[in-house]
């Protein structure tokens, strides 16, 4: 079963992300700041994090960097979670080392598509879901 690392500090934003890829087989573990971000990935090694960029102590995107800088980190997959939606966003994720982008609110067929492109070969479809 793959771990994924929600990192949200908008609880609702959390609850519902969580809610989907649990629904889809995926063991979640969740941060709510810049400094539980790092303590999960040590912790829980996951196989995927989603990123909020706007955290209340760090930017998403500086966390981002730190990750691919690290050897140890540098091959977990980072998505960028984000409501800003100012154009050039997703070039300034992508730029800080994000794998994919999805705007807020998550649709759960943006959500599938995303996990499709990033781990297709590990994601069982969920059957009569769309």
């Amino acid at each position: 079963m793959m771990t994924v690392l929600i990192v949200e500090d908008n609880a609702l934003n959390l609850r519902l992300l969580e809610a989907l890829l649990v629904a889809d087989g995926y063991h979640v573990v969740s941060a709510t700041s810049g400094r539980e971000c790092v303590e999960r990935v040590r912790s829980a090694r996951p196989d995927l994090i989603f990123m909020d960029l706007q955290l209340p102590d760090a930017d998403g995107l500086d966390l981002t960097r730190d990750l691919k800088v690290d050897a140890e980190t540098r091959h977990i997959p980072v998505v960028a979670v984000t409501a800003r939606s100012v154009g050039g966003d997703e070039e300034s994720a992508r730029a800080a080392g994000c794998d994919d982008y999805l705007p807020k609110p998550v649709s759960r067929s943006a959500l599938r598509a995303c996990l499709q492109r990033l781990v297709s070969a590990q994601v069982p479809p969920s059957p009569g879901i769309a």
